[in-house]
């Protein structure tokens, strides 16, 4: 298995919410697809939401218990325990990118500090509660490049 990742599934309680969340951020128009298929005793629905990122990345939005129903396995209640992690240029920009997230009906988890190993950051939670990390590195950065 190679080492990347083209999809990120994030499991909501409502696709279009979601979409609106991050169409807040100005990650694009996005769109719901897959409505054709509707759930059925078999099988759960096919309808979700797509956000196409950068570098081709696809973040998608599913509804919760088709998420399971799909998987074919149980959730544990409420987002798992990780983060995203959202890389910017700047101190400043963490800052903003925080007060997007607030700004767009999220929750803001951790204002932006400095780490003690030299990165600037803080977190914020989408409306389904996923934890996003929003990082300034200095060391990884444009401005370590020069």
């Amino acid at each position: 298995m190679q080492p990347r990742v083209h999809v990120v599934t994030l499991g909501v309680a409502d696709i279009e919410r979601s979409l609106d969340f991050y169409r807040g951020l100005g990650w694009g128009p996005g769109a719901v697809v897959g409505t054709e298929f509707e759930a059925t005793a078999e099988s759960p629905g096919g309808a979700a939401g797509q956000l196409v990122l950068e570098d081709g990345l696809l973040l998608m939005f599913y509804g919760r218990q088709d998420l399971e129903r799909d998987a074919g396995t149980a959730l544990s209640p409420g987002p798992g325990p990780f983060s995203l992690g959202h890389l910017v240029e700047s101190r400043a920009a963490v800052d903003e990118a925080l007060q997007a997230a607030v700004d767009a009906g999220g929750t803001l988890a951790d204002a932006g500090h400095e780490r003690p190993w030299g990165i600037y950051s803080g977190y914020f939670q989408d409306p389904d509660g996923h934890l996003w990390e929003v990082i300034s590195n200095p060391a990884s950065g444009p401005e370590a490049e020069g």
